[in-house]
């Protein structure tokens, strides 16, 4: 849709602009790098297009997560780390707020109404939607009727400074000091900014919540200490304070020494230390001491539960691991299994803990089958190609088995196929190597090695019969499973793959070593039989020019599995069947497949005799009218 089509459109535009498409392309507002930085808070509207061909967001409209809009808010963060340090020391120490601190402030407070203005052109995400809402009177009508713009302005406006040009004079009085701690409002722009960074995957969850916990607990204590020094400044006898008592002189001295005082006092209460050299003295002090530790409990149990959640976070997995370990110990203890099998258990679980993040099945299973099937062929399709029994079949099949078949991996010395169990897997071979065994009286006896893009248990599944040989893996190998019921549901609509994986099974059975073939005698009886099936029509074929018999796309049709997927196949004469004893030297039936219409049976009966019939008998000279009628290896008689 064009951007003339979409304004003369009903909807309104901000109904169908969405902000996904706005993380993967550039425009005049900059660009998403990393998806994962963006808040969860964000979310792609259901029918999103992303590509090129995205619409822009209207003229002075600020994407929430443009790249630049998103440096000023990290820019704004360092500006808060310095108002929350700033609000309660200029509270407890008035000299700094009208002193050196006074022009930082101002600067600040600049910044900060700057980005008030900003927001007014700032698009928000319609919760109901899930889509960009870019009207510049949507945009401030929300943010006018909620909270944050007076709260915004009121933590901005420099009141101190306001006070001293309406009067001339500059007052020091408490009043001002409380009216700077509404900065501390704009402490929430760093609980937004960790909340982004700790869904960064960029960046280091732990890292990433270890600081915000240290941060926590820095503001805390430097709160508290002023908080606790403004109390004995504004006591009526300095003398009977915490701080009195030890500096009797404290309000002329230098302000750093009182802060010093401040955070020994403060951090030794959060330490639960309390060496008493500095101890509340007044009963306010006694109060404002309660509540600090009654807070200091809780700020202490968020800190370690929050670093004890990290810690198991990172050890989970090797306390699953050991357990399991230990689970498998006791278990083969009690019931006294062999040591080959109990190292083979212990080998196995190793091994699943290792490659526990690349196992499909646990990484894929939360996403959609279209997504599961892009990434299994992207993994196997070259696997599948290049194995034997799919060689020449089309991308259909192809594109249709690899989302049906499973990864897995098998540590060294692991049997993967028992012999004689029942058939219902094939496997091929995508990294590593396994030997093909048989038990013969009672020992073993290694008969051939794969490796990659080889299969094994093929044999079992397509004559469904018990698997003729026990298949061990050399090394550490990664295998795809196939499930027979599937490959069989698969085969079974596509007639033209199933003759090609046909035909290639039995050039493989025809490769296999004499040794291989002695252990299954139905193959070679199956074997036996093919080549009967071929002298046969040898028998009724025509010559060449060099005295050669032709076969007509003998394909066998014995194996269980694929059988039902091949067409009848049928010998055709070129003459009366009346006249058959007169034309048998000279003109020989040829086997064919039997086509889906007459039409298209006259048709090759022209291109093999050199002649065009018109009515097809059968040797009882019976005329066909129906070719479902007909069965495997029946005469026809085509003049």
């Amino acid at each position: 849709m064009s951007y003339s089509d979409t304004a003369r459109s009903p909807v309104p535009l901000s109904e169908t602009r969405s902000p996904m498409p706005l993380l993967f392309r550039r425009h005049s507002s900059g660009e998403i790098r990393n998806i994962a930085s963006v808040s969860s808070s964000i979310l792609p509207a259901f029918g999103t297009v992303i590509g090129e061909n995205s619409i822009k967001l209207k003229r002075f409209v600020i994407a929430p997560y443009d790249r630049r809009y998103r440096l000023w808010q990290t820019f704004l963060v360092v500006l808060v780390v310095y108002s929350a340090w700033a609000s309660p020391f200029e509270l407890a120490f008035k000299k700094a707020a009208t002193g050196g601190l006074l022009p930082v402030d101002l600067v600040v407070d600049a910044f900060f109404a700057i980005d008030i203005i900003l927001t007014f052109f700032v698009a928000y995400l319609d919760k109901s939607t899930y889509l960009l809402v870019e009207e510049h009177n949507k945009i401030a009508f929300r943010y006018i009727s909620h909270l944050w713009f007076p709260m915004d302005v009121a933590s901005t406006l420099p009141f101190q400074t306001i006070n001293r040009i309406v009067t001339g004079k500059m007052n020091r009085g408490p009043v001002f000091g409380f009216l700077n701690l509404l900065r501390l409002w704009r402490l929430r722009r760093v609980s937004e900014f960790f909340s982004r960074l700790e869904k960064d995957t960029r960046f280091s969850y732990f890292w990433t919540r270890y600081c915000k916990l240290i941060c926590v607990t820095l503001f805390a204590v430097h709160s508290a200490g002023c908080f606790y020094f403004w109390l004995a400044t504004r006591y009526h006898n300095a003398d009977s304070t915490w701080i009195g008592t030890n500096v009797p002189d404290f309000k002329t001295r230098s302000i750093w020494l009182g802060y010093t005082y401040s955070m020994y006092w403060s951090i030794t209460t959060l330490a639960t230390v309390g060496y008493g050299d500095l101890h509340a003295v007044n009963t306010e002090e006694k109060i404002f001491t309660i509540f600090y530790m009654l807070f200091n409990i809780g700020l202490t149990a968020y800190l370690i539960g929050n670093m004890t959640n990290l810690i198991v976070h990172t050890a989970v997995r090797t306390f699953a691991m050991r357990d399991a370990i230990n689970k498998i110990l006791s278990y083969t203890s009690k019931n006294r299994l062999p040591e080959g099998l109990k190292e083979q258990m212990l080998a196995h679980l190793t091994l699943k803990f290792k490659t526990a993040e690349l196992q499909q099945e646990q990484v894929l299973e939360d996403l959609p089958k279209a997504i599961r099937s892009s990434i299994s062929k992207h993994l196997f399709r070259t696997t599948l190609e290049n194995t034997y029994l799919f060689k020449g079949v089309s991308e259909d099949f192809i594109v249709q088995l690899v989302s049906e078949i499973k990864a897995e991996y098998f540590p060294p010395k692991v049997d993967i196929v028992i012999q004689n169990e029942i058939p219902t897997d094939f496997y091929i071979v995508v990294s590593g190597a396994v030997d093909v065994i048989t038990y013969k009286n009672g020992t073993e006896q290694f008969l051939s090695k794969l490796g990659s893009q080889e299969m094994f248990g093929d044999i079992g599944v397509i004559f469904n019969i018990p698997q003729p040989f026990t298949v061990r893996s050399k090394r550490l190998s990664q295998v795809v499973r196939i499930n027979h019921h599937h490959f069989k549901q698969l085969v079974q609509p596509l007639k033209e793959d199933g003759k090609i994986i046909l035909a290639n099974f039995v050039q493989h059975l025809k490769g296999l070593k004499m040794e291989e073939l002695a252990e299954m005698p139905l193959i070679s009886e199956f074997l036996d039989d093919l080549d009967s099936e071929e002298a046969t029509v040898i028998e009724v074929g025509t010559q060449d020019q060099a005295g050669q018999a032709k076969q007509e796309n003998i394909i066998p049709t014995t194996t269980p599995v694929l059988s039902n997927t091949l067409p009848t196949r049928v010998i055709i004469h070129g003459y009366d069947p009346d006249n058959r004893r007169t034309n048998e030297g000279g003109n020989a039936g040829k086997l064919i497949h039997l086509p889906d219409s007459v039409e298209d049976l006259l048709s090759i009966a022209e291109t093999k005799f050199g002649k065009r019939g018109t009515t097809i008998a059968m040797a009882d000279g019976s005329q066909v009218e129906d070719l479902a009628a007909l069965r495997e290896d029946d005469h026809l008689y085509i003049f």
